[in-house]
């Protein structure tokens, strides 16, 4: 982040006189909605006019009732919906330099020189195209007598600001392109029924998904669902694939199995650039080994649904950088996309971008496979690694003699088995030999390890009052490293083992904490396993209570969400929702903000949306109760609008894991064991493990961009104990952007912007 050189801007002045035209082009995403509200809006908020483009590019060049005014109302209800409410097509007439040319004719009339395109690279490549030839499309429209010198001069650049909206997650630059996590929900929904039925009748199954030149669906659906086999553009299987594919399948049914899973991407190919079939593999399936073998081919199924909580709020981080980088732009700014790096929204070049998309396409044609792989970027190549390590590395014949326990702590959460599963297949693969820790530290206490796998989760049992019993088992049981999966009493339990290395030798080991629990609390960790699904709960339970009042109308809807202390899980509900108020601990509010509250409730009902949402965390306020906020509203409302209360309680932490939670939880199972092995080496001496170093006991975390461990003990300067919360939260920059998206007169802090950051570096070091 850099200082912005006018740092006094008031951001909602920033657009006063310009105009914002916003399109979505080429094929649809779920989310592409939620980018289009927050563009509308934000722009509006800056004082800017903000202009619909219908239909694409075609409305784009065919003007007229195509480009209209977009207002604050005309994007209400809009992030539920799926697809785009404002249309997209193919248009070959914005290919001609006639069709460009009478584009910006149709502009110029509007006063338009900021377009927002949400759409994939050749949408984005066509932007740009646009925005290079744009002084001679102006000359030609003076010449040509349809434009005056006047508004050619008033119109001199156009600045363009893309965000990428694709399924496939196949642009270069970003982590994740909006629609991509709406896809893999509908396509995990679909694994997991046809795993069912597949393990009725011991079946084999084949199922193909989208992705033409990029395998990110493929790949991330294989790790989320441990499936046997998978097909990607970017790796092709190596010679003689086929004797290796049936042999995993029928090793799989030998350890009892009843099912096996083969993900194929729609442009799978061979080492030689032929196209690797559904139909091809189960003719190979189902004559080399007799297996009675369905192929399922999801299609569009995948672009459909309503948008996951990640999309919508992906969407609306976008839309609101988009708004700002078009303002901030001069002249000489080049034409940027809007992506996602870790959390971090960031600016990259649009054409350096292109290039690098461009890249693995050539890369690909070479049989240049792992450079291919590297270009996709640092997301991808991890998921391919650690797909590649738990699906085709096999146990070796010699055992480690090493022994890891593996213990769940606290309440449960969706995402914790996937965890658990990589953790112990990593194992396995390291040849160690997995102990199972049965009801936590009160387990490890008692003794209820076993090498039979069997977990339970614990109460909230600390062991510092159990040390003794602890080391005592540790020692009886020879366990040489510790895994704890769980939540804010697993940072502090782990803490609790490291302080009493000091005193008992036996705690000397490696030990990793994986943050697992909805509330999203523990320090060292940007995400949670588990706060991804109890958000998407959130965020479909908030979806139907709006739906509900839409037959009522002059309805607010008082809904608490659990976190503890924590108000992650309120504030990106709030902002994946549309709510109009997030009540959490970390923001201090009063009476009079509740005030304020109710009177902007009040105005609303004024307009076409007559209905409203208020989240409450549950720990919020000890006075402000969820009771005692319907009461207020309810009694300030009367006469205006009445007051519904919803307490959602504990089915937020149940219900099937989503496909963040689940590949999430691979990943840290898998790399924990990794780093454990790698500390039980560096720790091995005169024939015994002793590790008492502050980065032998840590937290595996993902932190901005990557999944870091970091020392449990220089942590705690970082934590709230009495709260049980960190005290830096990333997502707290994210609340102003809920209260501009539902009309709040709040000023957004401008003193810092995003660089504009540069993918090229990477590009030429791989293409030399």
């Amino acid at each position: 982040m850099s200082q912005n050189v006018h740092p006094t801007v008031d951001p909602t002045k920033m657009g006063i006189g310009r105009s914002i035209a916003v399109l979505t082009s080429g094929g649809d995403a779920q989310g592409m909605n939620a980018a289009v509200r927050a563009t509308v809006r934000v722009g509006l908020y800056t004082g800017a006019k903000v202009y619909f483009v219908h239909e694409g590019y075609q409305g784009l060049v065919d003007g007229g009732d195509n480009i209209r005014p977009a207002t604050w109302e005309s994007v209400s209800m809009m992030l539920q919906l799926g697809g785009t409410v404002i249309g997209s097509a193919r248009c070959k007439d914005f290919r001609s330099r006639e069709g460009r040319m009478q584009a910006a004719c149709n502009l110029v009339e509007l006063g338009i020189t900021n377009l927002c395109v949400i759409g994939g690279d050749g949408s984005l490549t066509g932007a740009n195209e646009f925005r290079t030839e744009w002084s001679g499309l102006l000359a030609d429209l003076v010449r040509a007598g349809k434009i005056t010198d006047e508004q050619a001069r008033k119109s001199s650049h156009l600045n363009i600001v893309g965000m990428v909206g694709s399924i496939d997650n196949d642009f270069c630059g970003t982590d994740m392109t909006i629609g991509t996590d709406s896809a893999l929900h509908r396509i995990i929904e679909v694994v997991d029924a046809i795993t069912t039925t597949a393990q009725s009748h011991q079946r084999t199954f084949i199922l193909e998904v989208m992705g033409r030149h990029c395998g990110y669906l493929a790949l991330v659906t294989a790790l989320a669902c441990g499936a046997d086999w998978v097909f990607i553009p970017e790796m092709p299987p190596d010679e003689g694939w086929e004797n290796h594919l049936c042999r995993r399948l029928t090793d799989q049914r030998a350890r009892g199995s009843r099912l096996n899973v083969i993900i194929v991407a729609e442009g799978a190919i061979s080492r030689d650039g032929k196209p690797i079939t559904s139909d091809q593999i189960k003719k190979l399936v189902t004559d080399r080994l007799g297996f009675d073998t369905r192929t399922t081919i999801l299609g569009h199924v995948q672009r459909g649904g309503t948008p996951s909580a990640f999309d919508r709020i992906l969407g609306s981080r976008m839309g609101v950088e988009a708004v700002m980088a078009l303002l901030e732009a001069t002249p000489d700014t080049p034409a940027c996309v809007v992506s996602l790096s870790g959390n971090q929204a960031v600016r990259l070049p649009l054409m350096e971008c292109v290039q690098v998309t461009k890249d693995v396409t050539a890369a690909m044609a070479q049989g240049r496979f792992e450079d291919a792989i590297k270009l996709r970027g640092k997301s991808f190549e991890n998921n391919w690694n650690t797909y590649k390590q738990l699906a085709h590395i096999n146990p070796p014949d010699v055992k480690s003699n090493i022994n890891v326990a593996i213990m769940n702590i606290g309440a449960p959460c969706a995402g914790m088995n996937a965890a658990v599963r990589a953790a112990v297949r990593m194992g396995i693969i390291q040849g160690h030999n997995m102990l199972a820790v049965h009801d936590g530290f009160d387990g490890l206490a008692h003794g209820q390890i076993f090498t039979l796998f069997f977990i339970c989760v614990s109460e909230r049992t600390l062991p510092a009052k159990m040390l003794e019993e602890i080391s005592q088992n540790i020692a009886k049981h020879n366990i040489h490293a510790l895994v704890i999966i769980g939540g804010f009493e697993a940072y502090v339990g782990g803490l609790e083992l490291v302080q009493a290395r000091e005193k008992y030798e036996e705690m000397c080991i490696p030990m990793v904490v994986i943050p697992a629990t909805v509330s999203n609390n523990v320090p060292g960790s940007d995400f949670s396993i588990g706060a991804d699904t109890a958000l998407n709960t959130i965020t479909s339970t908030c979806d139907r209570i709006k739906q509900s009042a839409a037959g009522t109308k002059r309805r607010v809807f008082i809904v608490e969400t659990m976190g503890g202390y924590c108000g992650y899980l309120a504030t990106m509900a709030g902002l994946a929702a549309g709510a109009d108020a997030a009540y959490i601990f970390e923001d201090k509010f009063n009476i009079k903000d509740l005030e304020m509250n109710v009177e902007h409730l009040v105005e609303k009902m004024k307009t076409t949306v007559k209905r409203g949402l208020i989240l409450r965390n549950e720990n919020c306020n000890a006075n402000y109760t969820t009771d005692f906020i319907f009461n207020l509203y309810s009694e300030e409302g009367k006469g205006i609008f009445d007051c519904r209360k919803n307490v959602l309680g504990h089915m937020q932490q149940g219900g099937t894991p989503t496909p963040f939670d689940r590949n999430f939880g691979t990943k840290m199972g898998a790399k924990s064991v990794m780093w454990l092995t790698e500390k039980l080496k560096q720790c091995y001496r005169h024939g015994r493990i002793f590790a008492n170093t502050p980065d032998s006991a840590c937290v595996l975390g993902m932190k901005k961009r990557a999944l870091t461990f970091q020392p449990l003990a220089e942590l705690k300067a970082d934590t709230d104990f009495e709260h049980r919360i960190p005290k830096t939260q990333w997502w707290l920059k994210i609340r102003p952007i809920m209260k501009i998206l539902a009309k709040y007169d709040i000023k957004l802090d401008t003193s810092e912007h995003a660089d504009m950051e540069h993918v090229l570096k990477k590009r030429s070091l791989l293409t030399k």
